[in-house]
């Protein structure tokens, strides 16, 4: 190999492996912590109130859509 060649590949290694490396293991697991660990209660009851403000917009939706069917019956194809 050519003298230039080596520290060319082992400087960058040598830095990825002190500085990236730990903060990468370090924030994987991490990330794999928080997700084990579940909802907080705090997040628990904004899904709770986002999935009962989804029901109630599914069912305006559906009166909209049948309100517009009896009006204007080729509303679906315009």
């Amino acid at each position: 190999m050519d003298d230039n060649l080596v520290p060319m590949v082992i400087v960058p290694t040598v830095l990825f492996l002190i500085f990236v490396a730990p903060m990468w293991l370090f924030l994987h697991y991490r990330s794999k912590r928080q997700v084990s660990q579940g909802l907080t209660d705090e997040e628990y009851q904004e899904l709770t109130s986002l999935s009962h403000q989804a029901e109630k917009m599914a069912i305006r939706i559906e009166t909209l859509e049948s309100i517009l069917d009896a009006e204007a019956p080729q509303w679906r194809s315009k």
